[in-house]
């Protein structure tokens, strides 16, 4: 597509310098001087391709050996030190700089901007409709990483450089409230829907609907512990609306030409090739109690060697240059393989999709049949894997793929299934997963945490410290997250 030949040139139009893509190991690129609120003149056309872009960046970078490591996919390896810091639990504040500048400044900015360049504009509506979806998507992002965040005082020109924070409930309160404007004005008939610069659908407003309903879905359930009757009336009505779900993964695409590869991968390349992350046990063993085949999906064989190579959570120390087998192209792992240029980013799966269904029906919300939509999970996991020959075989005998009579035993079946789901694809919503439910039940206290707590939420950045005067102080990376109970 031609679209994507530019990603880089796109972004460095707005606010979006493409020397970032380097993110939380190059910090000398850093420019915190950026206003986050100043909205600059653009198109839609330009602009829909810098929100994806930056999305993707912020998802398959930023958040990457985050999700990946807190869900103990990845461990750090014994032969580098790059995440060491990560496994460890930990973070400072300017470690998230480059997660909350590319939501922010990138991101939401410009995904405000397209809207607000299309407001008014019949030929726009459609740039209008996924710009609000967008948002919601990025704001769900956001706040599901940092807590209470910036919205209401927030993206609203050069006026308010110090806006306000708002309460997680509130920022989800806009999050439904968006992707219900922007389903309201998506059109599969709408002539003047981008094609060529959407880089997630091509204009395929079916897909956006689907996606859109989809992230409501995920949206509502986030909220089964916090507040179980709203989350209940969300996914009832958006059933009795007769919504349609992904049944393909929505997901960002990419490149062997230079700038536009997997952006995880870029920054491996940029940090020398060095493959900074090795297997990890808590994940293989599962693997390997189920004869997962998944594994040899997503991680990469030492040579002579028939199993995954792995290491103890966050046991790096203790087996210092021992070689591990690594995440594989599949999953953006290996930059000494020019294949993980070519790994997409998900930001939301079929796998997933099937199994936010499955909660649903589970917990008595929608109507279908909770197996088989597990089930599906199961088969669309494997074939976004590239082994879909190999689903039917792992169903019928991995222990975690029989689904229980029980409802809570349901539950547990279905976030371990969406677990492995997810694996080096998906670790942020993973972790998140983890945060909401408590599942899986198996993951362990990294070896490396000196005592320190499991983190349960990102600091808030050290540029919000020292350049927001309504800062409301750095919480505790151990604080749980309005919804997490």
């Amino acid at each position: 597509m031609t679209t994507r030949i530019n990603i880089l040139k796109r972004i460095a139009l707005f606010a979006f310098p493409a020397i970032l893509l380097l993110s939380s190991g190059c910090k000398k690129f850093l420019n915190v001087n950026q206003d986050p609120n100043h909205l600059v003149a653009a198109q839609p056309d330009q602009l829909l391709p810098t929100v994806q872009a930056a999305i993707g960046v912020a998802l398959g970078d930023d958040l990457y050996p985050y999700g990946n490591i807190w869900s103990q996919y990845f461990t750090q390896s014994a032969v580098a030190s790059q995440y060491k810091t990560i496994d460890q639990y930990l973070q400072v504040n300017a470690d998230f700089n480059y997660a909350w500048q590319h939501l922010y400044q990138s991101a939401l900015i410009n995904t405000q901007l397209m809207i607000t360049n299309s407001t008014g504009n019949a030929a726009l509506t459609q740039y209008l409709a996924i710009g609000d979806v967008l948002k919601a998507y990025s704001l769900q992002l956001a706040t599901d990483a940092f807590g209470d965040i910036p919205v209401s005082q927030a993206l609203q020109g050069s006026d308010n450089k110090n806006p306000s924070y708002d309460p997680q409930a509130t920022v989800y309160d806009s999050i439904f409230a968006l992707i219900e404007k922007g389903k309201a004005l998506m059109s599969d008939t709408d002539p003047n829907a981008p094609t060529s610069p959407d880089l997630i659908f091509q204009g395929d407003m079916d897909s956006w609907i689907a996606f859109a309903n989809t992230l409501e879905l995920r949206a509502y359930l986030r909220l089964s512990q916090i507040d179980p009757a709203r989350a209940e009336a969300g996914v009832k009505a958006l059933y009795a609306s007769n919504a349609s779900f992904l049944n393909a993964n929505a997901e960002m695409t990419y490149t062997s030409t230079g700038g536009n590869q997997n952006p995880f991968y870029i920054k491996e390349v940029a940090l020398g090739k060095t493959v900074n992350l090795a297997a990890s046990k808590t994940v293989v063993d599962a693997f390997v109690r189920n004869n997962d085949p998944r594994q040899f999906a997503v991680f990469t064989l030492l040579d002579s060697t028939d199993t995954v190579t792995y290491l103890p959570q966050g046991s790096f120390a203790q087996n210092i240059n021992t070689i591990t087998s690594t995440p594989s192209p599949l999953v953006a792992g290996d930059p000494q393989n020019a294949k993980s240029a070519l790994a997409p980013v998900i930001l939301i799966s079929a796998a997933e999709s099937n199994f936010l269904q499955a909660e649903a029906v589970s917990r008595g919300w929608a109507s279908g049949s909770a197996s088989t939509l597990f089930t599906q999970g199961i088969k669309a996991s494997f074939a976004s894997d590239g082994i879909p020959d190999s689903a039917a075989a792992y169903i019928a005998s991995a222990p975690d793929a029989q689904f229980p009579a029980g409802a809570a035993d349901q539950l547990k079946v279905i976030i371990t299934q969406k677990y492995y789901a997810m694996c080096g694809s998906q670790g942020f919503e993973a972790w998140t997963e983890w945060r909401r439910t408590g599942y899986p039940d198996f993951l362990v206290t990294s070896a490396a945490a000196g005592g320190r707590t499991f983190p349960l939420r990102f600091l808030y950045p050290q540029s919000e410290l020292t350049g927001n005067l309504k800062y409301p102080g750095t919480v505790p990376e151990t604080t749980p997250v309005w919804w997490d109970k």
